[in-house]
This record gives structure tokens, C-alpha cells and sequence, in this order.
């Protein structure tokens, strides 16, 4: 019977002949498919691979009142709160944060408004040296006269000295658009967009380095609800846009429409908060506060939606209540929620 062993050893040998010249074709193949799919994986990830978003802290201390102390501790207390170690814990490369200081030559200089204007042209470069080497500003600021070094420093953030077309989205209980014509009680923190919009007091907004002025086709104000009767009717004149506390809350089409607006007639985008423009519950510190605020939690996750847009560049918060003002630290924690909120904004933008 030695035939059939010899069949049965052949039977047993042929496969095994067969499947090792089709398998080495085949695991060759196997092997090329799997590299490609790994070269490819790996590129995929390093194009969604994103660098994490960088800040950058100013700090603004010039009030520009009379009759009151030149600086206000507003910005450190806001600062001490342990902001820089939230944002760290949540990716963000934080720089060191910088002060606005003036030089020994501008402290002598006449008057709280030159004063005022002398700083903002000061903020004015560090926000545009920040931008320029790609960090999101944020401005701890004094009050809302701040706006002025916000915007001339994004306006002057671009490739060369030709000035970017900057829009704002300013978020307060007032309208900030008094004049000295139309004002009430006189006060400059009354008038930051007016300035700004070269409605008045040119010369501060000049020293400030704010030229030229923004169109008012190119401001939009959220959650005002608290104007003069000449400064309501100066608004109503402008091209300012208005949305509402039910635009905030459900983050509407009306704020996603101005936000694209915005976008497509300007080159960047600076969010201004007041901190009288939340709920007073949050903030019962501040100086004019004005029931029917959103509360942080709301208006954070308004600005998150917001700073999903390319353009919105630098973000600022004004008029925090300090000290004695915030015994239990609910306003800095509630100024804490819209920075954050910001900046996840701009992380999302990021990693879509």
C-alpha cells in the first residue's frame, strides 16, 4: 500500500504548496495596505493636530475720571482670582501678562481724559504686538473707556501700517454713546462708543491711535437696556444694531446673522463685556447696575458661540467690582465664566 501513502503524502503537500505561492502575494498586499492606512492615519493626524490656543492678559488701570483716583485696582483683583491657572487647566498657553504703565514723561502731562488717551495709545501697541505674534488678547480693563486701546491696537495688528477694518460686539446694560452734548450726568465712561465711532472728543480717540474711527455699520450692541433720552435718540439715528437678552439666552439667529455680518464687512472682531450687563444678582458690586441681565452662565456660552468666528480677535471685560465691592467673589467668578467661555469659543473654532 506503499501508492496510497505516497497519494495521501501528496494530498497533504499540495495545499500547503499551493497556499504559500498565493499567500506571499497576498501578505505582501496585506502588509502595503496596512502601511498606507497607518501613513495615511498618521498624516490625517498631524493635519487635525492643532496648536493650543495662546493668550495673552493686558491689563488696563486708567479710569479718564475726575475726581477720582487715576487707576483702579480692578484689573489685579480680577486677575488674582487664579484666571491664568483656569485657563492653563483647560489647555490654553497662557503669556505673562502685561500692564499698562505710563512713562514718567506722560504722568506729567495735564488731566485724567489726556491721561486716559496717553494709556490707550499705549495698550494700543501691546494689543497689536500680542495679535501680531498670535495671541487672543484679552483686556482686564477699568472701565469701558478701554474700548479706544482694544480697538486701535487690532486695527493696527495687520501685515503692514495700513489700518484692518475692525467691528466690536459690545455687550452692556448702556449704550455708552452719550456725547458731551447729550450726557446726563457727564460721564466719560458714558461715551466709550461714541468716541470710538468719532461721534466726539476726536482728539482723545486720535491720541489713542484710533483712526480711523468705526462706522457705526459696524457696531452691534447686545443687552442695553438703559439709555438718556438725546443718547437714545443718537442710536437710533446710527447704523448700531441691537440684540436682546432672548438673543443671548438662545444664541439666535439674529446673533449668528450679525455675527456673519460683522465678519464679511470687517477684518477682525473685538467683544467688549461690562460687567453691569449681566444679572445684577451676579454682580451686585457694580456702580449702575440694571435688572434684566443675562446671568454668566448664559452670556458665556453666547460668547462661545461667537469666538467660533475667524474674525472675533480680542476679548475684553470691564468695570469689575473689587475688594469690599465682591466680598463672596461671585463677580469675579461670573467674569470668569465669559472669559472661558471665549476662549472655548475660539478652541472649537480650532478643531472643526
Amino acid at each position: 500500500m506503499k501508492w496510497l501513502d505516497d497519494w495521501m503524502l501528496r494530498r497533504k503537500q499540495r495545499p500547503q504548496v499551493r497556499a504559500s505561492k498565493t499567500m506571499k502575494p497576498f501578505r505582501a498586499l496585506l502588509l502595503g495596505g496596512l502601511m498606507s492606512v497607518a501613513a495615511n492615519t498618521f498624516a490625517q493626524s498631524r493635519d487635525s493636530e492643532v496648536k493650543p490656543v495662546r493668550v495673552a492678559l493686558v491689563k488696563m488701570p486708567y479710569v479718564g475720571e475726575r475726581n477720582v483716583p487715576d487707576t483702579s485696582r480692578g484689573p489685579d483683583y480680577l486677575e488674582e482670582g487664579g484666571i491664568r491657572k483656569l485657563l492653563e487647566q483647560q489647555g490654553v498657553q497662557v503669556k505673562p501678562t502685561v500692564t499698562v504703565t505710563l512713562t514718567a514723561e506722560e504722568e506729567k502731562a495735564y488731566g485724567s481724559w489726556n491721561h486716559l488717551a496717553l494709556a490707550n495709545g499705549d495698550m494700543s501697541k501691546l494689543v497689536a504686538e500680542e495679535r501680531g505674534n498670535g495671541a487672543l488678547p484679552i483686556g482686564l480693563l477699568a472701565n469701558c473707556n478701554g474700548i479706544l486701546g482694544m480697538l486701535s491696537g487690532l486695527q493696527h495688528s495687520g501685515p503692514n501700517a495700513k489700518p484692518l477694518r475692525v467691528g466690536m460686539v459690545f455687550i452692556d446694560a448702556h449704550g455708552d454713546f452719550n456725547t458731551p452734548e447729550t450726557t446726563l450726568s457727564g460721564m466719560l465712561g458714558g461715551m466709550p462708543v461714541a468716541i470710538a465711532a468719532g461721534q466726539c472728543l476726536t482728539r482723545m480717540r486720535l491720541k489713542a491711535g484710533l483712526e480711523p474711527a468705526l462706522p457705526t455699520r459696524h457696531i452691534v450692541e447686545m443687552c442695553v437696556r438703559d439709555t438718556d433720552p438725546l443718547e437714545q435718540e443718537l442710536l437710533d439715528r446710527s447704523e448700531i444694531q441691537q440684540l436682546t437678552l432672548e438673543d443671548v439666552r438662545t444664541r439666535s439667529a439674529n446673533l449668528h446673522r450679525e455675527m456673519k455680518r460683522l465678519s464679511e464687512a470687517t477684518d477682525v472682531i473685538y467683544v467688549h463685556v461690562d460687567m453691569d450687563g449681566l444679572d445684577p444678582r451676579e454682580v451686585p458690586g457694580v456702580a449702575l447696575p440694571v435688572p434684566g441681565g443675562p446671568t454668566s452662565a448664559e452670556l458665556a456660552t453666547a460668547l462661545t458661540e461667537m469666538f467660533k468666528y475667524e474674525k472675533a480677535a480680542a476679548f475684553g471685560v470691564a468695570a469689575m467690582p473689587f475688594d469690599d465691592r465682591d466680598k463672596t467673589g461671585v463677580s469675579r467668578h461670573a467674569a470668569y465664566n465669559l472669559i472661558l467661555g471665549a476662549v472655548k469659543g475660539v478652541q472649537q473654532r480650532r478643531s472643526e
